[in-house]
């Protein structure tokens, strides 16, 4: 479904991702795990356009993405949900949720009632401005509003970062109702534990270089892997 091959970006003169190549299939979730700093943000920004690559090429669906503009990506259906959540503060979770709606193209829409099934505390805080909400609050409405564009992949940058430990179990159960609904997720994680319990598969970066490929299984064999890029 999504295929990185040979991948160079960076910001000005320096580059952060180094021949990165990777693939996502349909109906997966994948990890790409490593720390602050490792290049997971960039490799979500490569993808949605937000940064261009120097060399190598992204295809999603047989789409050519690179040079693309961020619109056209999402209207490709790729749902992206940065780390730093970005919701609308003054508005109100349904207007967010509103504000976010697309016309499905795969014949599942997402609605209002569907997103307040899989989120159901949403429901409660309907009425109540966004920026009023609780870390864990904003994380919910951002995939919820995401959803409402009604994407066949979803990119997930660091969603449990800062969040209680009983508000990361509750979002990685939502997250697991929505591979069971086959949708296809890349997750950029830097908690191991919380990652292990969603993918299907893993590939471990460090210094934007991809270091490991395979199964958390597998890399549970690779002590010297987890050691060297992913301990802090």
């Amino acid at each position: 479904m999504l295929r990185f091959e040979g991948v160079y970006t960076g910001y000005g003169q320096g580059h952060v991702l180094f021949d990165i190549s990777l693939q996502v299939n349909r109906g997966e979730v994948v990890c790409l795990l490593g720390r602050n700093g490792a290049g997971k943000s960039t490799t979500l920004k490569s993808i949605m356009g937000l940064v261009t690559p120097s060399l190598g090429r992204i295809t999603y669906l047989g789409h050519d993405l690179v040079g693309l503009p961020t619109y056209k990506i999402n209207r490709l259906g790729i749902g992206y949900v940065p780390e730093d959540r970005r919701i609308f503060p003054e508005l109100s979770v349904r207007e967010n949720l509103e504000a976010a709606r697309h016309q499905s193209t795969n014949g599942s829409a997402w609605t209002l009632e569907r997103v307040f099934v899989l989120f159901p505390h949403l429901r409660v805080l309907e009425g109540h401005p966004g920026g009023h909400l609780s870390g864990g609050e904003q994380q919910m409405l951002t995939i919820a509003r995401t959803l409402m564009g009604n994407p066949r992949m979803l990119l997930l940058d660091e969603p449990s970062e800062g969040l209680a430990p009983l508000v990361v179990d509750a979002l990685a159960r939502q997250i697991k109702q929505l591979k069971e609904q086959d949708l296809t997720i890349l997750l950029c994680e830097q908690n191991l534990h919380f990652s292990t319990a969603l993918s299907d598969r893993v590939y471990v970066i460090d210094k934007g270089v991809i270091y490991f490929s395979g199964t958390f299984q597998e890399l549970e064999s690779r002590p010297d892997i987890k050691k060297a890029h992913l301990m802090i």
